[in-house]
């Protein structure tokens, strides 16, 4: 009896971990504005499975990049040339199928390489140098937009059927109706962006929960200086993390063009911040060591149904949404002031 009473106070100390703060009041805040939504506009389809999987599908790209940019914020850095990166990759393609007629399947990997490329190369930078991650990563976004403006200043529109089939892909979603399978109405789907989103979700939780460099990463955004005293290999992981972030940026290249079918050089300007403030709405800290990319993936829904909101109603104009999203932004940074100070207190008691 008495092992089982101790099972339980474990188990509810881990539940309580003031490290699961954040995530939880991702969720409840979640839960709050989709109620809210719910009662005011459930009537218009608000509610409705398409209205859920279109928040999904409109903002997978943001959840790719958001689980690389995950990893960097745990190891306390900070990387602003996602977007930029991105947006490379969307040149990319586009430039090489629709004027060089390449195979887009190649511009792909080649875009993958160059994305994993320059993230392995500003990780080298950060740690050989000692350059701060925001000068490294603020000169890697404008080497990449200054590329995509040299390939071309105006928008390249993509016209291949490997394109069209990828981004055309869907999987509906289906219902049983007298011992049939039927189409749910109205219609819902989700698409290759959505698995691909999924797919990373999964990538970054079995790297930094059940890998020793998971560990590593955890212990290098809790304190780098402990972290060698301790003879961990903590270069090689910032460069590895920076490398894994230049991946998921170039892969979210990969969905956007899939979403809008074209490469422009101006693409996902301030999508960097879109990003961050994905992470950190998720209870990523900024200061390191906190972060699970359940959480982040709960930040990109939580700032999906705030423009879905906004377009029920009809009536407000679309800046709104950055309004709100700059509103949650401050919320949580004073929460995880509060989580941090409440946890400092209860060490030093």
């Amino acid at each position: 009896m008495l092992k089982a009473e101790t099972k339980r106070q474990g188990l509810f100390s881990r539940l309580f971990n003031p490290k699961f703060v954040m995530v939880y009041a991702t969720l409840g805040i979640f839960l709050v504005i989709y109620l809210f939504g719910a009662l005011m506009y459930g009537s218009k389809g608000f509610t409705s499975i398409r209205t859920f999987t279109l928040m999904f599908i409109d903002n997978a790209y943001v959840g790719i990049s958001a689980m690389g940019m995950t990893m960097v914020l745990i190891t306390g850095g900070i990387d602003l040339s996602v977007a930029a990166v991105a947006s490379l990759t969307g040149m990319f393609i586009a430039y090489g199928t629709s004027v060089l007629g390449l195979d887009p399947v190649a511009c792909m990997v080649f875009s993958l390489l160059v994305g994993t490329g320059l993230g392995l190369l500003m990780g080298a930078t950060i740690h050989c140098l000692n350059v701060p991650p925001f000068i490294t990563t603020l000169t890697g976004m404008f080497l990449a937009r200054g590329v995509c403006s040299l390939i071309s200043r105006e928008s390249i529109s993509i016209s291949h059927p490997t394109i069209d089939a990828l981004a055309g892909w869907k999987i509906y979603l289906m219902r049983l109706v007298d011992g049939e399978w039927v189409k749910i109405k109205p219609v819902a789907y989700i698409n290759f962006n959505v698995l691909l989103m999924i797919f990373m979700v999964i990538v970054g939780i079995v790297l930094l929960q059940w890998t020793r460099f998971g560990r590593n990463v955890y212990a290098i955004g809790g304190s780098e200086q402990s972290a060698k005293l301790m003879g961990l290999p903590v270069g090689r992981t910032k460069i590895l993390v920076y490398g894994f972030n230049g991946f998921c940026s170039a892969l979210a290249g990969i969905a956007y063009v899939l979403y809008v079918k074209s490469g422009w050089n101006l693409a996902l300007a301030g999508g960097e911040l879109d990003v961050i403030s994905s992470a950190v709405i998720g209870g990523v800290l900024l200061t390191g060591g906190v972060g699970y990319p359940i959480g982040t993936l709960l930040g990109v829904m939580l700032k999906s149904t705030i423009p879905a909101l906004i377009t029920f109603n009809g009536n407000l104009n679309s800046w709104w949404a950055k309004i709100a999203t700059g509103v949650l932004l401050l919320l949580f940074i004073v929460i995880q002031r509060i989580v941090v100070n409440y946890s400092a207190r209860k060490k030093a008691k």
